[in-house]
This record gives C-alpha cells, sequence and structure tokens, in this order.
C-alpha cells in the first residue's frame, strides 16, 4: 500500500512539475510574440509611441500618446542586437534627437521618404533569374497604393554594358555630309549600340522590365525578402528587415543606422541602395 501511495504521489508531482513547467513556457512564448514587431504598422506605432510594451494601443487622447519617457524605453528595443554593426553610441543618440521634448521626430506612413526593397524570382525566357523591385507608396483616390518606382536586374545590366576607352565606336563628326549612311554599319549587328549615345545616359530598366513583362517573355514566381529604407528623420537613413528567429529580439527591426551630414550625403546613399553608383 505505502508502495502504491508513493508511486501515486511521484506520479502526481511529475504532472504538476510538468504543467507548471508548459504554463511558464507558454507565458514566455506569448510575452516573446507581444514583444516580437511583427508587422510594419506596429514599427510605425511602437516607433512613434502610440502602443506600450504589451501591444495596447495608444490614440490621441490617452495621456501616453507618443509619450517622450515611453519612447526613449521602446525605441531602442526596436534595434536588432543580434547580427547588425549599429555603433551603440550613433543608436543613443539618434534616439535622443527623435524622442527631444521640444523638437520630437515621428514617422508618418503616408507621406515620409521611405520605400520597400523586394527581391523576387522571375522567369525569363524560361530559365529562373532574380531582381529588385522597388516600392512606393502613392495617393490614390481617396487612399493609397503601392506602386513599382524602380527596378534592378542583374540580366538588364550586361546589356548596357556601355563600352569606353580605345574601344568606344563612334559616328564621324561628317556622317551629316553624307545624309548619315554610316548608320548602316554602326548599328549593323550591334550589341551595345548605346556607345552612341550622349555620355550621360542611363538606360530606364523600369521601361525595360514593363515590356518584357507585357510581351511575356518575363513572368513573376515569388518575394523572397523584403527590406525598408527610412529618409525620413532629418540627418539619418536607417533600414528595417524582419528577423525571423526565437526570442524577444525578433519581427521587424532596425537593421542599419547611417549619419547623413548633407543632401549629397543623402542622395548617394539612394544611389547606392537603388544600384546606381
Amino acid at each position: 500500500m505505502r508502495t502504491l501511495l508513493f508511486a501515486l504521489l511521484t506520479i502526481l508531482s511529475f504532472h504538476v512539475s510538468v504543467g507548471q513547467g508548459l504554463t511558464d513556457d507558454m507565458k514566455d512564448t506569448e510575452d516573446q510574440l507581444r514583444a516580437s514587431t511583427k508587422q510594419i504598422n506596429q514599427f510605425f506605432r511602437r516607433f512613434n509611441g502610440e502602443e506600450d510594451e504589451t501591444g495596447k494601443r495608444y490614440y490621441p487622447t490617452d495621456k501616453r500618446y507618443r509619450d517622450a519617457s515611453l519612447r526613449r524605453k521602446y525605441v531602442p528595443v526596436l534595434f536588432d542586437t543580434q547580427t547588425s554593426q549599429i555603433d551603440g553610441t550613433s543608436a543613443k543618440e539618434f534616439v535622443k534627437i527623435i524622442t527631444d521634448k521640444k523638437s520630437p521626430a515621428f514617422l508618418d506612413f503616408h507621406t515620409d521618404d521611405w520605400f520597400a526593397e523586394v527581391s523576387a524570382t522571375f522567369k525569363y525566357k524560361g530559365r529562373s533569374i532574380t531582381g529588385t523591385l522597388y516600392m512606393k507608396l502613392q495617393p490614390q483616390g481617396q487612399g493609397y497604393e503601392w506602386i513599382i518606382q524602380d527596378v534592378a536586374f542583374s540580366q538588364f545590366n550586361k546589356w548596357f554594358d556601355k563600352v569606353s576607352g580605345s574601344d568606344k565606336q563612334f559616328l564621324h563628326p561628317m556622317s551629316h555630309e553624307l545624309d548619315f549612311m554610316t548608320l548602316r554599319k554602326a548599328l549593323d549587328k550591334q550589341k551595345h549600340a548605346e556607345q552612341y549615345t550622349p555620355d550621360a545616359y542611363t538606360p530606364d530598366y523600369l521601361s525595360i522590365f514593363l515590356y518584357e513583362l507585357n510581351q511575356g517573355n518575363l513572368t513573376f514566381v515569388s518575394a523572397k525578402n523584403t527590406a525598408f529604407h527610412f529618409f525620413a528623420i532629418d540627418g539619418y537613413y536607417f533600414s528595417i528587415t524582419n528577423f525571423n528567429r526565437p526570442g524577444y529580439n525578433s519581427g521587424w527591426l532596425i537593421s542599419s543606422l547611417v549619419p547623413l551630414a548633407n543632401e549629397d550625403q543623402k542622395q548617394q546613399m539612394k544611389d547606392y541602395i537603388y544600384r546606381k553608383d
């Protein structure tokens, strides 16, 4: 009898222990899910101080709406602290600037200078290629819509490898006296006719993309990765990336932060992102 009673108590104790462990694990998982910034809209709210640590929304009528102390506590949590190389001093200065009580800085989903970079897979004439679509919001009727602002394809780059130096061909400056008959030789079987264009010429890849898509040569397969680039905070550029991993530091987080001293540096950064450099 004593042996049976001991066994029953042991089994009961085991189940209580396991049950308590599961409860703790579930609570920890729930806390992680609440801490994770799962949506872009949520990132905006947390950056602006329109949501607390538990996910509770704040509205303009709430006392803590866009509260500076809340933002100073919350914005640092929006940085990727596991893989990014963001300088800690720069991050602290950034948080200090955007939470300044006299002139705080916020993000506006509809009007700010920000855009998406979408890496995608396509089929081009039967074979798989990758490309990048740059997406931006624009007003549409009573609301907004995402539009394709630009594209980048290595496949397109190969078509426009502009020749320079001694290998560059040219049309003789007296070609006009021959009614430009020299064009026949210049353009016959030419793979790089762009060498006859102005030095400042740059191909319009978006138009090429749309043409190939409309002709059925290019078909969309799937989107692979997305990043968002922000130039909305004066003097800074930052990007956010989705980190799908366990723990509290997950979801949409600031993955890079770069101080910008002037408009030239801002344009240089945009050219780099759009692969225009």
